[in-house]
């Protein structure tokens, strides 16, 4: 009978544990790009933006991710590259990129790189509010952190690097 109201005791703490798992999730814009060449539908990232990518970085040091997702353009999986090696896909639908996480990464950390149209996208795929209006094109030093428990999704709004509005 001990083993028995030892196992279920056990089973229901692991219960509570899987469900009450949070998950971390950053989404940040890619780092400024490369514009001298206006033809260049995939640019670099510029050297400004190379800078921003190592203070996304230094931002984020004390974060191991467990994995990072990135659109097919340079410029957002080279903004990831020195956190960790983005997988690249294309997430045109936020939905498919949000399911994704939540079967496959629950409870890990996630960051992921969009451009100023699909980051807020994202953020309300996830369930939470969107911490501001729009992106513009010269934004480029937010960072959205979203924790996600129990279906709920909180979304704090920081800043990192150089300023942009100079």
């Amino acid at each position: 009978m001990k083993k028995i109201i030892l196992f279920c005791s056990l089973s229901l703490l692991f219960s509570i544990a899987t469900f009450a798992q949070t998950t971390e999730i950053w989404i940040v814009r890619h780092a400024e790009k490369d514009k001298t060449n206006p033809e260049d539908k995939d640019p670099n990232l510029s050297d400004e933006g190379k800078i921003r990518a190592g203070d996304l970085a230094t931002f984020l040091q004390k974060i191991n991710f467990d994995v990072a997702f990135s659109t097919p353009y340079k410029r957002t999986h080279q903004t990831l590259d020195s956190l960790i090696i983005p997988k690249v896909i294309n997430y045109n639908d936020p939905k498919s990129l949000v399911d994704s996480v939540k079967k496959n990464y629950a409870g890990k950390k996630v960051i992921i790189a969009g451009h100023s149209n699909t980051l807020l996208e994202i953020i309300e795929a996830f369930g939470a509010k969107r911490p501001m209006e729009m992106l513009t094109e010269d934004d480029y030093d937010y960072i959205f952190h979203l924790t996600l428990k129990d279906e709920k999704a909180k979304v704090k709004m920081d800043q990192f690097g150089r300023p942009h509005h100079l």
